[in-house]
C-alpha cells in the first residue's frame, strides 16, 4: 500500500506512525517526508527522501513506479502539499490510504475534521480517510468522545476505537536513542548482563545500558500493540497473510 500520514496540527505523532506502526508492516517501504522544520523517520536512523509541499509533482512521479510507500507530511507543509495535490487530475488516487493521527486536545480534534474536509474536497472517498487515536491514556471513547460523535453523525471517515497507540514512553526512549522498535526487537545484545559487568564509576555508560534494557522490556508489548492498531487500520484492506507482526 501507499499510505499517507497527515494532519493540519502538529505534534500529533506522525512520525511516530510513519516510523514505528507503518514501516515495518509495509515491507520497509521507501518514506518520503514533506517536512522543513521538524522531527523526521530520518532522525531515527531511517532511510528518508525529503522534500517540501511545493515539490508534489516529483513525489507525484516517484509514487507511480512503487507498490509501498509512506508520505509523511508535517503541518508546516499540508498547505502546499494540499494545494499541489489539487493541481494532478485524481492525483489523489496514487495514494492508497490516508492516516490522521490525532491526540486528545479539544484543538486536536478540530484540526482533523479540517482535515478530513480538505482531503474530501479533493474527492478522496471517506472508506480511504481513517483516524488514529493517539496517546491515549485508557478510553478512546471517552478522550475523543467529540470526534467519534462527528464520524458517526457525518460518516465522512473511518473512526475504529481499535486503532489506537496508547500513551508510553517508549517513544520518548526512541527518539532520545535516534532508533526504532524494529530495531530494538532485533538488537540481540543482553543490556541485563551487560549492566553487571559494566564499572560503577562508569555512569554515562551505565545510563545507556539501562536506557537499551529499559527499550527492550517495553518494545515488544508496544510492538503487539502496533500490530493490534495496524489491522484495525487496514484488516478490510490487507491480504488474509498480511497485517501480522514482522518480526
Amino acid at each position: 500500500m501507499k499510505i499517507a500520514v497527515l494532519n493540519y496540527t502538529g505534534s500529533v505523532g506522525k512520525t511516530v506512525v510513519a516510523s514505528h506502526l507503518l514501516a515495518p508492516r509495509l515491507n520497509h517501504a521507501q518514506i518520503f517526508a514533506i517536512e522543513s522544520t521538524n522531527e523526521t523517520a530520518q532522525d531515527l536512523g531511517l532511510d528518508v527522501d525529503q522534500l517540501r509541499g511545493m515539490q508534489f509533482g516529483k513525489l507525484f512521479r516517484g509514487l507511480l513506479t512503487l507498490d509501498d510507500a509512506i508520505v509523511d507530511v508535517g503541518a508546516s507543509n499540508i498547505e502546499e502539499f494540499l494545494a499541489h495535490m489539487s493541481r494532478y487530475d485524481l492525483s489523489h488516487e496514487e495514494i492508497d490510504q490516508f492516516v490522521l493521527p490525532v491526540v486528545p486536545t479539544g484543538k486536536a480534534q478540530r484540526e482533523t475534521i479540517k482535515t478530513v474536509a480538505a482531503l474530501s474536497d479533493l474527492g478522496v472517498p471517506a472508506n480511504r480517510i481513517h483516524v488514529l487515536f493517539n496517546r491515549v491514556e485508557s478510553d478512546v471513547n471517552e478522550e475523543f468522545l467529540a470526534l467519534l460523535t462527528y464520524a458517526k453523525k457525518t460518516g465522512e471517515f473511518i473512526a475504529n476505537p481499535q486503532a489506537v497507540i496508547f500513551e508510553n514512553e517508549v517513544f520518548e526512549l526512541l527518539a532520545d536513542k535516534r532508533t526504532t522498535i524494529a530495531s530494538i526487537l532485533a538488537d540481540q545484545n543482553d543490556y541485563r548482563q551487560l549492566l553487571r559487568e559494566a564499572d560503577p564509576k562508569d555512569r554515562k555508560r551505565i545510563s545507556h545500558l539501562s536506557d537499551m534494557h529499559t527499550l527492550k522490556a517495553l518494545a515488544r508489548p508496544v510492538d503487539r500493540q502496533l500490530d493490534r492498531a495496524f489491522q484495525a487500520l487496514f484488516g478490510d484492506v490487507l491480504p488474509a497473510n498480511n497485517g501480522a507482526s514482522h518480526e
